[in-house]
């Protein structure tokens, strides 16, 4: 009797010991509005969106001390459309992220599964697109350098080092999962940021390979498969950017350019296009300069704003962007936010017959110029 008491108590003990020492997170957030564009396709339209900002999402995030300072993760994160409850992210359950693996506090971490690139991950922080000032409308045109982190890469794993006295980097790597063809829809990304007091430096690089013949990727086991930006042989994705943080504000600035070879096309959802854009199966390039800035008037009142210069080329042409976009946001608590913002962008189209698009509207202007006005709520939990 004495002896299935101890037993009793011993097991106890383990399993609340196990208990501390392993933590899960349920996290997530919900962004809605009302959004009013001057022209969509010739019509203006007023409409209600999900994600002006950030895309609605909800995930686990967990750890397990494993012991002298290494712990198993993993992250689970769902993206959602909460105009209409549909998954986004092609349909996947957890399409925004999904990955596992290992960390240690002096050397880093190593894992598997669906992740974001190393241009996102430090140069996405320094622009005002993909994070929470301005995000998803304030992207560049097409989200051509993902920094509103429109796809991921699957298949993928990544290293990244822990802070060494403000530095930090990391290596990726996606596999094709296709016997015979190691390089068809595989990917490789790195990065590296500085941050010494108010000043953070990064920089960014990411390229995927493809066998295309067409706007069709053949190798749908590969790194992009349905959410994809370009249907290109090959993409190569780099930047670098600078912020500064001075008192309540911030200024930054990034440089990004995306090169594409065999580019027959950029996706309808990016685009605009039904059907999506087709190119002519040549090069085409993306030159992006972003200067931003976010100043806090109060604790709870932000003004946050961007100005963006794109250089283009595609199927012979060189179509220039401009973009201009302005924020305002009040917390009515730590979690619960409500905002106006508005962009404007202009397009010179070169002779290439293509509308005016701001990210994460339905559909391209019906000339060169297109505004769009939202007023929204979000919260996280």
């Amino acid at each position: 009797m004495k002896k299935a008491v101890m037993l009793a108590a011993l097991t106890g003990a383990f399993a609340t010991a196990a208990h501390a020492q392993t933590s899960v997170t349920l996290y997530g957030l919900i962004d809605a509005g009302i959004t009013y564009t001057n022209n969509q396709g010739g019509h203006s339209n007023v409409q209600e969106t999900d994600g002006a900002i950030n895309t609605s999402r909800w995930g686990l995030r967990g750890s397990e001390d494993l012991g002298g300072g290494l712990k198993a993760i993993f992250t689970l994160e769902n993206g959602f459309n909460v105009s209409t409850g549909a998954l986004r992210q092609d349909g996947r359950l957890f399409g925004r992220q999904a990955f596992v693996g290992l960390s240690d506090n002096q050397y880093g971490s190593v894992t598997l599964g669906r992740q974001y690139d190393s241009v996102v991950d430090y140069l996405g922080p320094l622009a005002l697109t993909g994070t929470q000032y301005g995000g998803t409308f304030f992207a560049h045109p097409f989200d051509n350098d993902n920094l509103d982190n429109d796809f991921r890469i699957d298949n993928s794993i990544k290293y990244q080092s822990a802070n060494y006295s403000g530095f930090k980097f990391e290596g990726l790597y996606g596999f094709s999962n296709e016997a015979g063809e190691f390089s068809n829809n595989r990917a490789y990304s790195f990065g590296a940021s500085y941050n010494y007091l108010g000043l953070t430096v990064a920089a960014g690089y990411l390229q995927i390979n493809n066998d295309v013949t067409s706007a069709v990727i053949t190798n749908t086991n590969g790194v992009l498969d349905g959410d994809n930006t370009f249907f290109a042989g090959r993409q190569r994705t780099w930047g670098a950017g600078v912020k500064y943080v001075f008192g309540p504000a911030s200024a930054g600035f990034v440089f990004t350019q995306t090169m594409l070879n065999q580019a027959f096309g950029i996706s309808a959802s990016q685009s605009g296009v039904t059907g999506g854009l087709a190119l002519n199966g040549g090069s085409a390039r993306f030159n992006n300069y972003e200067v931003n800035g976010v100043y806090y008037i109060t604790p709870a009142i932000t003004l946050a704003g961007n100005y963006t210069y794109t250089d283009g080329s595609l199927n012979g042409a060189d179509p220039k962007w401009n973009q201009v976009d302005i924020q305002a946001a009040y917390l009515l608590s730590k979690r619960t936010e409500l905002y106006v913002q508005g962009e404007y962008q202009h397009v010179i189209e070169a002779g290439l017959n293509i509308g005016a698009m701001i990210n994460g509207l339905s559909e391209a202007s019906g000339n060169n110029n297109q505004v769009a006005v939202t007023a929204g709520i979000r919260h996280t939990f």
